[in-house]
């Protein structure tokens, strides 16, 4: 569903005031009254024009530049001085525009937390996610995949090169453990020590530290696909065909690789270009990673032309708690598939392949 942006030359906008902004007293401190960002479509008028905020996102501060554009900036982002939008109404009349609803005009599109409604019990479409796979990628769509550990121990592995190398995959968001497993199991054959049959083999503890040591010596994941070391998988398909991934720290990292970015917030800024560019969004078995990524997404996308379409969300878990969670925490047009990341990566793949569309090359 495709919708135009407001009529801004209609009554009441077009007399609506230019919104307000107020200095930021300090670097990483709003002032007080500063509007906060939701998901949604949001427009702000600025010396007697509307626009909406450049690189869109819930949890934020509206920020306007010395040019005249304004931009969601994150709160520890914004330096002292800085023109900050305050107010608390979204309906135009304090120069802040939000549309809820946008997309589901019978339905309560407004932001709010709490207002999940999956089941394992429901239905999966996987021909309709694949309709949008094979759409996005016939018209330079950016499609995010974030994905978690249990994406490799489940034996998927081979089905998300495959998407990595076809281009259905316009970034891979990952934490350490995600590459490192998927390293371990090109090297090795083992996740964690355990082969794809659910053995522990000999010594295959140290399996994970082997793989990471080996990376470490070749100077990272890349000059180990150019030498030869890493021959198959997820990581090996994003560096020859040349998709972008990044890997975020955590804690309780091993090694960690040398691409992965262990400070989180430097690790939030490695990610934002992505989440800004993005048009769909596939998150598989993370939970901690999904809430983050979906806390940077918008819930739309602009078309060239102006036009407003929904940016959709496929969540993926075998458990009904982590789409409950990301619906819960504002990514509310989130899709639920309460399923293994094996069985969910094979069937969307058939389903992808079976498209007429996918089969011409489009």
């Amino acid at each position: 569903m495709r919708v135009p942006p407001p009529d801004f030359d209609a009554a009441p906008l077009r007399s609506a005031p230019n919104a307000r902004f107020e200095p930021a007293p300090a670097d990483g401190v709003l002032p007080e009254g500063f509007y906060s960002t939701t998901n949604l479509p949001t427009w702000v008028k600025s010396d007697g024009h509307w626009h909406m905020p450049h690189q869109p996102r819930m949890d934020a501060a509206l920020v306007k530049a010395p040019d005249g554009t304004v931009w969601a900036r994150e709160m520890r982002r914004v330096r002292l001085g800085d023109a900050v939008a305050v107010g608390l109404q979204e309906d135009g009349r304090e120069g802040i525009l939000v549309k809820e609803g946008l997309f589901d005009p019978a339905g309560d599109g407004a932001f709010k937390f709490m207002s999940s409604d999956v089941s394992r019990e429901k239905p999966t479409d996987y021909e309709k996610i694949a309709g949008l796979l094979v759409e996005e990628k016939a018209k330079g769509g950016h499609v995010l995949w974030v994905t978690g550990p249990a994406l490799v121990h489940a034996r998927a592995r081979e089905d998300l090169a495959w998407f990595v190398a076809h281009g259905y995959v316009g970034a891979l968001l990952a934490g350490n453990a995600v590459a490192v497993h998927d390293i371990e199991a090109s090297l090795f054959g083992t996740t964690l020590g355990m082969t794809g049959a659910g053995e522990t083999v000999p010594l295959g503890h140290g399996a994970h530290l082997r793989a990471i040591n080996r990376i470490r010596a070749a100077g990272g994941i890349a000059p180990a696909v150019r030498q030869g070391i890493l021959r198959d998988g997820v990581m090996h398909a994003c560096v020859v065909h040349q998709t972008p991934f990044v890997l975020c720290g955590s804690i309780r990292d091993d090694g960690p690789l040398p691409e992965v970015v262990p400070d989180v917030l430097d690790a939030q800024d490695a990610m934002r270009p992505h989440a800004a560019r993005a048009t769909a969004a596939v998150f598989i078995a993370t939970a901690l990673h999904a809430i983050a990524v979906g806390n940077m997404l918008p819930s739309f996308v602009v078309d060239p032309d102006g036009w407003l379409r929904p940016l959709p969300v496929v969540c993926v878990d075998a458990s009904e708690f982590v789409v409950s969670k990301l619906r819960d925490r504002g990514t509310h047009q989130a899709f639920g598939v309460v399923t293994n990341a094996q069985d969910f990566l094979r069937l969307l793949r058939l389903a992808v392949q079976a498209t007429p569309a996918a089969a011409t090359g489009l």
